[in-house]
Parts: C-alpha cells; structure tokens; sequence
C-alpha cells in the first residue's frame, strides 16, 4: 500500500517569478545528486556522461541487470505498473488502460515499456532515452516481439520533452531520475506533458533502513557490483557510479516533498524489498 507523506510548506512549483511588476525566470533547486558523474575526469556535463556510459554498457546491460538484482528487478516494474491501474489516470475520463497513450522516460533497453504493452494493453507508448545505444537495443527486443505498432523509442531528453502539453495520460520512469542533470526540469517537463489527472510513477532504487542488511547492500554496491560490473561490461565506472548516485539521491520522504513542490498531487511512496527500491506516484491536477 501506498504511503502518503505530510508535506511540509515547500513554495509553490513555477517556472516564472513576478517582482516590482517584472517576470524573471524562477532558479531550481539543485541537489547533491545533479552533480554526481560516472567520470571523474571528464569535462562533460552529467548528460552528456551518463548517455556515453550507458552507450558503453548499452550490450550487457539487460543481462547485468538480471545478474546483479537476482531477476528482482522484474517484480519491481510489475509493482509499478499495478500503480498505475491501482489508481487509474484520469485525465479525460480515460480509465480503461487500452485507451492510455503512455510516456516511458528514461526507457533504456525499452523494458518497462515492452512490460506494459504485455501486462497493460495500451493504445501507444513512447519511450524516450539519451542514449541512442541503449535504444538500439530496445528496438532489436521491440521488432523480435513484434511491437512496433505498439512501442516507438526515440533519442530524447527529460529535461526538453519534444510533445505538446497534456500529451500523455500516464508517464513511468524506471531507474531514471538519478541520472538526471536537473532534477526540478525532468519532473516540472513530465508534468506539462501529462494530462490532467493523469499519473507519474517513478521506480527508483533507495537506502534500506534496517540496521545489519543497511550495511550488506552498502558493501554490495561499494565493491561487487563494480566489481562484476567490470569484468562482464568492462565499465567499472558505471557500476561505481551506481553506488555514488544512490547515496546521494534525495530519496524517500525527501523525493515525495520534491514532487510535492514541483506541482504533483496525491503523491505517496511505497517502499520494497527492505527498502532497496521505492515507487513514487503522483498526479497532475484535474
């Protein structure tokens, strides 16, 4: 069950604020997040690493996936995509999932866009990723499976959303908002792209709280998954990067109060698997 989390007085989300008569542009928020990179030498900014790491890693990285979470992971993106039916999108009175045109951000290989086509049946989903490698692949699994009038990936940012407002009645990001650059853009962009009354769930991995397995998962991700990391994709610095970007990610009640701040209604979270991944919901207002 979804839980639901105070807010605390947060300002308003607005792009724009009027001082003295003058519209300015509102600054964002940036968090210790936005500035953690895969590589530390690098002159690029973080999109721009984070589209050549997973270009990199783009031929293993459904398989490390697998490997690393102990297939996991798949149970985690069936519970997201129950989120979206538990709570139907409601934009334009669309409750039956085979109406819903979907948005996938952040959608990689296209795995929980192809998992939704399976489980939920909708009219379309677009998937949307920076790095054109992984969408590759995505597109080989999507012709195998005889999908493409069903799924269309695109080269896309989070952060600049190349659809018309209202466009979608529900947007999912598995594993995605951490390598955001902009944290407040990605969410404030999938926002306008929604329809009214339409949901945003976002999969996202987390810290567990409870003391022995908290400290378990730590080593896990400090030394063996950038251990095997390198010795199955020779990318050491993807998986390290892994550890780096959830410790500093402002997760749980903390991420519910971003979106809260940032427009979305109705938000909650729901932890799994001792706190190793949480789903986040929220909705755009009716």
């Amino acid at each position: 069950m979804l839980r639901t989390v105070q807010p605390e007085p947060w300002p308003a989300a607005s792009r724009e604020v009027t001082l003295f008569g003058l519209t300015f542009a509102a600054a964002m928020a940036k968090y210790s997040h936005d500035t953690v990179v895969p590589f530390k030498g690098s002159e690029l900014g973080k999109k721009q690493q984070v589209a050549d790491m997973f270009d990199r890693i783009a031929f293993r990285y459904d398989f490390l996936n697998r490997f690393l979470s102990g297939g996991i992971d798949i149970y985690w993106r069936k519970r997201a995509i129950r989120e979206l039916t538990a709570a139907p999108p409601g934009g334009a009175g669309k409750k039956d999932p085979r109406e819903w045109n979907i948005l996938d951000v952040a959608t990689g290989t296209a795995d929980m866009a192809i998992m939704m086509s399976r489980y939920l049946s909708p009219k379309k989903i677009t998937g949307i990723d920076i790095s054109t490698g992984m969408l590759d692949i995505g597109r080989q699994k999507i012709a195998r499976l005889k999908l493409e009038g069903k799924v269309e990936l695109h080269t896309g940012d989070s952060e600049a959303i190349l659809f018309p407002d209202n466009s979608f009645d529900a947007i999912t990001v598995a594993f995605g908002v951490r390598n955001f650059e902009n944290l407040e853009k990605g969410l404030q962009e999938m926002l306008r792209v929604l329809r009214p009354g339409g949901r945003l769930v976002v999969l996202e991995f987390s810290q567990p709280k409870k003391a022995g397995f908290r400290q378990l998962y730590e080593i896990y991700l400090r030394l063996v998954a950038p251990g095997i990391g390198r010795l199955l994709s020779k990318s050491r610095e993807a998986y390290a990067y892994l550890n780096e970007s959830v410790k500093a990610f402002p997760e749980g009640d903390n991420f519910v109060r971003i979106l809260d701040k940032n427009g979305y209604k109705n938000t909650g979270l729901q932890r799994l698997s001792l706190g190793i991944c949480t789903i986040y919901t929220g909705e755009k207002r009716g």
